[in-house]
Formats: C-alpha cells, structure tokens, sequence
C-alpha cells in the first residue's frame, strides 16, 4: 500500500464530478460549436438561453429525453444554457 502525504484540504473535489454526464454537456457544447462558431455562444443574451433552457426542460419533465435536431439529451442542453447564463452573469463587461 502507498503511504503519504497530500494537502488538498478545502481545494475543489473534481473527482466528485459525474464525468460521463459532463462529457455529454461538452458534446452539446461542441455541437453548438459546429454548428455556429466557437464563440457564437457570447453573443447571445442571457433571456434568449433562459428560453432555450425552459424549452429543454419543459420537453424532458414532459418525458421527451432528447432533443430531436441534435439527438442529444435535454438536460445537458439545459445545462450548457445554464453555463452560458452563469458566464454572462459573470462577465457583464464582455456583453455587446
């Protein structure tokens, strides 16, 4: 057995992420990404991602798993809108 000492105390637990379900919200960011422009995404306001992630979650609490056009699951849809969301708030000097 390996014995030693690592002071990773209060530093973020990146093991605790679900990693299967994260790849999947990077798949749909990368869709978008192929289908727009890598950056496409900042250019959008946050109202409109708002929209678009009640639309995912409207279709998946109504038990519509994926979305049709991307064939990708509506929750990672509804958290890549989050995402874009939570850097629009976080980046309101970047906002056109």
């Amino acid at each position: 057995m390996i014995k030693g000492m690592k002071f990773d105390k209060g530093k973020d637990r990146w093991d605790l992420v679900p990693i299967d379900e994260f790849k999947e919200v990077v798949e749909v960011i990368t869709y978008g990404a192929n289908k727009y422009n890598d950056s496409n995404w900042k250019k959008i306001s946050k109202e409109r991602y708002f929209a678009a992630l009640m639309r995912h979650i409207v279709a998946w609490r109504q038990g519509e798993l994926t979305d049709k056009e991307s064939g990708k699951l509506h929750l990672a849809h509804a958290i890549s809108n989050a995402l874009f969301i939570m850097w629009h708030d976080n980046n309101p000097q970047d906002l056109e």
